[in-house]
């Protein structure tokens, strides 16, 4: 009888089986999940009001995961992730209890030119029409998945300052740092962190000569304050291609590579974007 029941335990947990990475998450951290489920259509997960589909998993079968990006600026406090999906014409519903907890980031204080911090109108304009345009396209989820093996990072240098810290412009607190900052002199070249396809080739008031590279299913990355661009939008990047070489265009205080990381239109920190996938996704 023990061995019957240990049986039909085993034969359940086959037919179905929800993970996640982690019940508590940092904000500006990014999660996990999975789903192991015949039969199945529509899976998806609902955040608050954030909607987000859950996609095959590579090479598996029955399988669907889903990324879960947490805002830098969410509530601490405990939520509920919502699941559904349909079976059987039915709509199954399924919750997972997280927290959200404090990723106590630093600050720092940063010296910049004033007309870069205190906006003519001019520049207002062109913040807000640029801005518009980086999320019209962070907030487009492409179904093709670009990727099939593991992340790399863009450079092997030394990080000069690290994701989340709060930024203090001339005594004044303006914003977080939304990226990881390396040490690169004018000139170092830039690798392309996992294949993409450029959506974002173009001088930028902030961030300079940036491209944006769409990796698929809501996953994106940033390269900003470049002094070369060797892309153009719309052409497409393989894993470790040279997508330009370092600089300091845009609003800098000296040269280096700022890197970033949107998930689903939310900016995330990239380390642990990229330590998350590729021990899950690409394992």
């Amino acid at each position: 009888m023990k061995k019957i029941f240990i049986l039909l335990f085993i034969i359940n947990q086959l037919i179905f089986a929800l993970e996640i990475s982690s019940k508590k998450v940092e904000n500006a951290n990014t999660l996990f999940l999975k789903i192991v489920k015949e039969n199945i259509k529509e899976p998806k997960l609902t955040l608050d009001n954030h909607n987000i589909n859950f996609f095959k998993f590579p090479n598996k079968k029955d399988s669907y995961y889903a990324l879960v990006p947490i805002s830098y600026y969410k509530d601490l406090k405990k939520y509920k992730i919502i699941i559904s999906y349909i079976e059987n014409e039915e709509k199954v519903f399924k919750g997972i209890p997280i927290e959200v907890i404090d990723g106590k980031y630093k600050s720092e204080v940063i010296n910049v030119d004033s007309s870069k911090v205190t906006l003519s109108e001019k520049n207002k304009k062109r913040v807000s029409k640029e801005y518009k345009e980086a999320m019209k396209i962070y907030n487009t989820t492409s179904k093709t998945l670009y990727i099939n093996d593991k992340f790399i990072y863009p450079l092997e240098t030394k990080i000069t300052s690290d994701f989340g810290r709060k930024r203090v412009y001339n005594g004044s607190l303006k914003s977080y740092h939304s990226g990881t900052d390396y040490r690169a002199k004018v000139g170092t070249k830039i690798k392309a962190i996992n294949n993409g396809k450029v959506v974002i080739a173009k001088d930028r008031f902030y961030a300079g000569n940036s491209i944006v590279l769409d990796h698929g299913n809501g996953i994106y990355s940033g390269y900003y304050h470049l002094s070369k661009m060797n892309y153009k939008e719309g052409d497409l990047v393989k894993k470790g291609d040279i997508i330009g070489l370092s600089g300091s265009t845009g609003r800098v205080t000296g040269p280096h590579l700022h890197f970033s990381f949107r998930i689903h239109g939310i900016q995330v920190d990239p380390l642990q974007a990229i330590d998350l996938l590729n021990n899950n996704l690409l394992y």
